[in-house]
């Protein structure tokens, strides 16, 4: 069983940012957020990058955060806390071993994904 501390997630508000959201649009069955705050994170959170409503196809439930902000990071983070506040969910839990990507990712992004991919909030990195 893996978990996240929604309050000290031991990592930068971009990265908590793209966990929770990757995780509440996974579909994970195993996953302690119930279906309909999940959609309504993810909807605030395109909300706050995005002028018109958000995509119904799962497929498409994908936020680009690369044209946002310091100021945006700062909204959806607390977004997130506060509706997980709101729902009295202090951690995210969920069992799941990691899984092959679906589709191929761009350079730019591999550095990102290599470190998601030796994510364990229980140990203590040496970088901080």
């Amino acid at each position: 069983m893996q978990s996240l501390n929604i309050e000290r997630p031991g990592m930068p508000d971009l990265q908590f940012i793209l966990m929770v959201l990757a995780l509440c649009t996974s579909g994970l069955k195993t996953l302690n957020v119930p279906e309909p705050l999940r959609e309504t994170l993810f909807d605030r959170c395109w909300a706050l990058i995005h002028e018109g409503p958000p995509p119904t196809n799962p497929e498409e439930r994908i936020l680009d955060l690369r044209g946002g902000t310091d100021l945006t990071l700062d909204a959806m983070a607390e977004t997130i806390r506060s509706l997980f506040a709101e729902a009295g969910i202090t951690q995210l839990t969920w069992d799941h071993p990691p899984s092959e990507p679906t589709r191929p990712s761009t350079p730019e992004a591999q550095p990102l994904i290599d470190r998601l991919q030796q994510f364990d909030p229980k140990r203590p990195s040496r970088d901080t």
